[in-house]
């Protein structure tokens, strides 16, 4: 009997977690579908969180070349020989890895700037192109129980007429569900 007792209020506060790590999953789903860039979904996050201030994302390069092949070349709507450009990144907040991203893009639809500040910064896709005005499809959403993540979105980014600049697959990571 005091085994049971003792190990109800432990079973009690474990499932508590759990169903709370599953509304959070569950409304950062909705964030991310309802935004047009996870950058600012992140950043909201980040604030709400309490994992810095000012809640600010970074986007630290992880030296991974992987070219796009015939599958993402046909959602940029790209031919065989024009450049698409690739960049991996984990999106931090904080110290806090949020999410591990990787995204083929067309340099030639975007400005010279917004490129020189992808190749040279720290600062997320979303944030360098925000000026194209752009939103998400999102093609999946999946939960993905790999190591600290714990939900996978792959998304292409379109400008206003609907034209690919960007193809994501964007891995979020435990430490979005809170502590």
């Amino acid at each position: 009997m005091i085994r049971a007792a003792l190990l109800s209020p432990i079973l009690a506060a474990a499932f508590s977690q759990d169903v709370l790590a599953e509304d959070a999953l569950a409304r950062l789903k909705q964030d991310l579908a309802a935004g047009p860039s996870a950058t600012q979904v992140l950043t909201n996050w980040c604030g709400a969180l309490h994992l810095a201030d000012p809640p600010q994302i970074r986007a630290q390069q992880v030296q991974d070349p992987h070219p796009a092949g015939p599958k993402e070349r046909a959602l940029l709507q790209v031919s065989p020989a024009e450049p698409v450009a690739y960049r991996r990144v984990q999106l931090t907040c904080g110290g806090h890895v949020l999410s591990e991203a990787d995204n083929w893009y067309v340099p030639a639809r975007l400005t010279a700037a917004m490129n020189q500040t992808l190749n040279t910064s720290d600062t997320p896709f979303g944030t360098a192109v925000k000026a194209l005005n752009f939103h998400r499809v999102t093609l999946s959403a999946a939960p993905l129980n790999q190591g600290r993540t714990v939900f996978q979105v792959q998304a292409v980014l379109l400008t206003p007429e609907d034209r690919p600049i960007s193809l994501v697959v964007e891995n979020y990571q435990q430490d979005l569900l809170g502590p």
